[in-house]
């Protein structure tokens, strides 16, 4: 019969359970001391992970997690490249390469949207001596208008009073001189020879987005997910150094040498291929890009090119070059938009103290918005890009919405969500650049700013009427009476936009240490 263990038992009832038996074998006797060294193991690396999580639980506490919000195409991706390029320089280097697929989509893609508006105008000159078809309609007859253009817009809600559909634009004076594309080099030429080139963009577009499509984000947009650049240089693309180590500090801090710092090896074929044919279309792309009808359909806005399509198209002698390595400039400037949420992780050190910064880039299309709310509940900080030089505009997904009336509506939606009551705020009204040029070309925000009325078109005036609706929702939506930080920005500026990031980050840890109770 078993003996019974008693409080008053000097026996362990966990020793007696666990000693081996009297009848023991050596081979067993070694079998058993295996296995408890194995379960020893085993307990010692579940207690290692669990210091480990309790530490890094720890940590994180004291980290700070940044969510740039905003619409598609407003600078969110911009300005998480001039965060990476002030607080991680050298990331940004090792991708500098995986950049040039980008641009090389941008320009292609800017080719044969010129392309396409001229076939779509008929714009095709036989080199006779009379004038163009364009000129002789003198750039006022538009285009024939779609199926569903004759269908009134149904009315929505609006933050301002708006236009509801894109007004159509005024006819202006017709070239003083014929096109002056003619003969051998007509459009109808132009378009035969570049025609191997535009062929490539979906093959471009493919290899950045992997194939994935987003719905509810507009037609023909190209996505890519986080680790992109990675991925894109796994496809072939081969990096060797052949400047010597730097010799002196100031050397290390020079990231950018285009053309000298890297050159590519057993490269990707297809990016070979389009540069390949970039550097033999050179001249073709720059006599299409400075033809007198090209320009004349951009003035009158019935050819309307993405706002990068300028700046890579004016410099196509350098971009089309053989050994052609992206500038930091072109990477800010080029353009691809996100999918999903990306998370960028920097060391700021702030006042002598290092702190670990994690920076979410959110994709800004409606499809997407969804995918914001998981970041909302331990998020210290919100920087919402508005893009003011898009009173012009409307949404891809939506043709009959403005854009600056989605970003209202979406900022108040920011600004009354509950879980972001106390998160610390900054908005930045971005592309004033581009607002800028548009007004004086004299592009009027009366006429798609209803509400406008006729205050100066002028940029002070503007852009002190659209920071004040702005202001008048956090306003309404502020029973914290959190403050608002309002920045006025060009984020492919890096001088003015690394001053401003260095504003934001102090008066973001500022409002951190507040919230934590430390100060």
């Amino acid at each position: 019969m078993m003996r019974t263990s008693s409080i008053r038992s000097q026996d362990d009832p966990l020793s007696l359970a666990i000693r081996p038996p009297p009848e023991e074998s050596d081979t067993d006797r070694h079998i058993r001391l295996q296995h408890e060294a194995e379960a020893r193991r085993i307990s010692e690396q579940i207690d290692e992970e669990l210091r480990f999580e309790r530490e890094k639980l720890k940590k994180s506490k004291s980290d700070v997690k940044l969510l740039l919000l905003g619409q598609a195409e407003s600078g969110k991706s911009t300005l998480q490249k001039q965060f990476q390029l002030m607080y991680s320089p050298a990331s940004l280097e090792s991708e500098r390469m995986s950049w040039r697929t980008v641009v090389y989509f941008n320009v292609v893609r800017s080719i044969k949207k010129i392309l396409t508006t001229l076939e779509a105008w008929d714009d095709i000159d036989d080199g006779s001596d009379s004038q163009s078809t364009l000129e002789r309609q003198e750039l006022g007859d538009y285009l024939p208008p779609r199926a569903s253009s004759s269908a009134t817009p149904s009315i929505h809600s609006s933050q301002i009073g708006v236009a509801l559909s894109p007004p159509s634009p005024t006819s202006p004076t017709s070239p003083t001189a014929s096109s002056p594309i003619r003969g051998s080099t007509a459009i109808s030429d132009l378009r035969r020879r570049l025609l191997p080139l535009t062929n490539t963009e979906p093959q471009l577009a493919d290899r950045l987005s992997g194939g994935v499509s987003v719905s509810g984000s507009g037609k023909g947009e190209v996505y890519v997910r986080s680790g992109w650049q990675a991925r894109t240089i796994q496809k072939g693309q081969k990096l060797l150094r052949r400047q010597p180590k730097p010799s002196s500090p100031v050397d290390e801090l020079t990231i950018e040498r285009p053309g000298t710092a890297l050159s590519v090896i057993d490269a990707d074929p297809l990016v070979d291929d389009v540069a390949r044919m970039l550097e033999q279309s050179r001249e073709d792309i720059r006599t299409l890009w400075e033809n007198q009808v090209v320009r004349a359909l951009m003035t009158s806005r019935k050819l309307k090119l993405d706002e990068w399509s300028e700046f890579f198209l004016n410099d196509i002698s350098r971009i089309s070059a053989r050994n052609y390595v992206p500038s930091t400039d072109d990477i800010l400037h080029a353009r691809i938009q996100t999918m999903g949420v990306a998370e960028h992780i920097f060391d700021v050190d702030i006042h002598g103290k290092t702190v670990t910064w994690h920076l979410f880039d959110v994709g800004g299309a409606r499809g997407q918005r969804h995918s914001w709310v998981p970041y909302f509940d331990d998020a210290n900080a919100i920087i919402f890009v508005s893009p003011i030089s898009a009173f012009d505009q409307y949404l891809e997904e939506d043709p009959r919405t403005n854009r600056i009336d989605d970003s209202l509506q979406l900022f108040t939606q920011i600004c009354s969500n509950q879980l972001l009551k106390r998160v610390h705020l900054v908005l930045f009204l971005n592309k004033t650049d581009i607002l800028r040029k548009k007004l004086e070309r004299g592009l009027s925000v009366s006429k798609y700013i209803l509400s406008y009325g006729d205050r100066p078109n002028e940029y002070e005036s503007v852009v002190q009427y659209f920071r004040a609706h702005f202001l008048q929702v956090h306003r309404r939506n502020n029973e914290n009476r959190r403050v608002l930080y309002t920045h006025l920005t060009n984020v492919v500026d890096t001088k003015a936009t690394q001053s401003i990031i260095g504003n934001v980050r102090d008066s973001i840890f500022r409002g951190y240490l507040q919230s934590a109770a430390l100060v």
